[in-house]
């Protein structure tokens, strides 16, 4: 039972989100309305990605300093997880759009730039999947890691806050403002995203596991022929 405590925790935190995002009351806002609970799930699943992908290029960078199979490994399963939390988000971004905005893609920078960035991560195991000598293919991955990383933080953060965006935070438009995140709001959009970020790393750790299993099964049938 080591290590429990935080998994617990993960799943509380993911369970008062749902509760919480359906009995609470939310701020009556023009055209957004109820679909203003969307908040709960597609920003922290954002905030989630960004730092398994921060994980992700951490491992990387520890790979080029002293190369390991586990860091190459920890560093594949984060980036993983990471883009499944993208896709999502994506996903989760385009339904709330097609209510609040009539369409689900309106061409928004934010909407752009993030599919952008994970276009480049989805070249990463394109990348991973041409090269066959696992060591170059490691230290090719990881050199390309933190160049994705370092695409997707103006792509994300910076570009769309300098242009017109429909986006809170954006184009001089401060997020999370009074008017889009009201003192009712916090109280589950906090947890929702510590609990999102607890969820990913639950489950890249559980993919490096088993990763680590079959490399190690791998190992001794190599070993027996």
């Amino acid at each position: 039972m080591k290590n429990t405590g935080w998994k617990i925790l993960t799943v509380v935190l993911l369970g008062y989100t749902v509760m919480g995002g359906m009995l609470f009351e939310v701020p009556r806002l023009n055209i957004v309305n109820e679909t203003i609970r969307a908040l709960y799930f597609h920003v922290p699943m954002w905030f989630g990605m960004v730092v398994l992908f921060l994980i992700s290029m951490i491992n990387a960078i520890q790979y080029l300093r002293n190369p390991s199979m586990e860091r190459d490994i920890r560093s594949v399963e984060y980036a993983t997880t990471g883009l499944v939390f993208g896709v999502l988000g994506i996903i989760t971004g385009m339904i709330w759009a097609n209510y609040t905005w009539g369409s689900p893609w309106h061409g928004d920078p934010k909407q752009n730039g993030a599919a952008i960035a994970l276009l480049v991560y989805l070249a990463y195991f394109i990348l991973r999947g041409s090269v066959e000598n696992e060591e170059t293919k490691a230290r090719l991955s990881a050199v390309y890691n933190i160049f994705a990383f370092a695409a997707m933080v103006p792509l994300i953060f910076i570009i769309p806050r300098l242009t017109s965006s429909m986006h809170p935070g954006s184009g001089g438009n401060p997020g999370f403002n009074m008017y889009d995140l009201d003192s009712k709001m916090r109280m589950v959009f906090y947890p929702a995203v510590i609990g999102w970020i607890l969820l990913g790393i639950w489950i890249a750790s559980n993919r490096i596991k088993i990763r680590e299993l079959e490399e190690k099964i791998l190992s001794v049938e190599h070993e027996n022929k």
